[in-house]
């Protein structure tokens, strides 16, 4: 049934032509308020704890070391992952390099490093990592890498070429790295640990029950695998591993954790706060306190690890040359 049109309403008598009519305020009514859209404010942002305030990067040797590693063509992962005491470290000329490019091959949730396809790996990088450890004068050389699952074995041989090289130019020096998974493949492994670094460090980052969204791509029994199979093959050397709290976890979690790492042989234990690098990362479920992290520390100490460092703002490699001597390597 057709719809009957509704008689137009008269203006009231009186009224100016073109008038808005009552029904239908306009702005030019002024017998109306405007309608205004009002935002929500947003929530400001809770102060940090000054157990969590780092110094601001600045200073000469910050600059030095900045011009250093873009005038070799270098990256950092002080930069790349965000990295809160960049301050500190370089204005004590302690940096960790890191290798096969700025493009990491893998999306976990809770790193800031940039993801997407890589170049092809650059076998001169080796050197001049070293070049920079030699003008430097440094005794701790710290070498980490993105992921390269492209190219496991080629990322393998980078590592062992840069510890090579840094014999060469910067003899005395000793070398930490800070391997990939290298996807399990025990030849790459091995190819690092022939190489003969001080310290051989990876990474376990979190619990098990929260590795699929914290570690994409990685294995929790591989990292242990990975520990364990380093130790194997060159006993001597030492192995470490590094913890991040605040996402989630449960301290019984976090303590079987340990126990497991212990379990392997690992000799250095570093854990630090997670600290979310933007809106796009995994969110901090909460923050440990000093205490707390003092608590974990004793209890991984009972647990036989030879060196624990434990605070807000411990990084793998913060304080790496202090902890490679508190685990009991002599000086060089």
């Amino acid at each position: 049934m057709p719809l009957s049109k509704r008689p137009r309403e008269k203006p009231p008598e009186g009224s100016p032509p073109n008038s808005a009519s009552p029904r239908f305020p306009s702005r030019y009514n002024k017998n109306v308020m405007d309608l205004v859209q009002i935002e929500p404010a947003r929530k400001s942002p809770a102060p940090k704890p000054e157990w969590l305030k780092a110094r601001a990067p600045v200073g000469e040797n910050y600059h030095d070391l900045k011009r250093l590693a873009r005038s070799l063509a270098l990256n950092t992962v002080c930069e790349s992952a965000h990295c809160p005491n960049i301050g500190e470290c370089w204005h004590h000329k302690t940096a960790t390099f890191m290798m096969l490019g700025n493009l990491c091959t893998r999306r976990c949730g809770f790193c800031a490093v940039p993801k997407g396809r890589p170049e092809p790996i650059d076998f001169d990088e080796p050197r001049r990592v070293a070049q920079a450890v030699a003008a430097l004068g440094l005794q701790h050389a710290v070498i980490t890498s993105v992921n390269r699952d492209d190219d496991n074995l080629g990322g393998a041989r980078a590592f062992a070429l840069v510890i090579e090289e840094i014999r060469r130019q910067a003899p005395g020096c000793r070398v930490e790295v800070l391997i990939p998974d290298f996807q399990g493949i025990r030849e790459a492994i091995q190819i690092v640990v022939d190489a003969a670094p001080e310290v051989l460090n990876h990474n376990t980052e979190s619990v098990p029950r929260l590795y699929r969204v914290v570690r994409s791509g990685a294995r929790y029994e591989r990292t242990l695998e990975l520990l364990r199979y380093a130790k194997q093959l060159r006993p001597e050397g030492l192995t470490k591993s590094g913890v991040m709290v605040g996402l989630g976890e449960e301290t019984h979690e976090l303590l079987q954790v340990f126990r497991d790492l212990a379990a392997t042989g690992c000799d250095i234990l570093t854990i630090g706060q997670y600290l979310r690098p933007s809106r796009d990362h995994l969110p901090m479920a909460r923050l440990y306190t000093p205490r707390e992290f003092a608590e974990l520390k004793r209890e991984a100490l009972n647990m036989g690890f030879r060196h624990v460092e434990s605070g807000p703002l411990v990084r793998s490699s913060y304080h790496a040359h202090e902890q490679s001597q508190s685990a009991g390597m002599p000086l060089v």
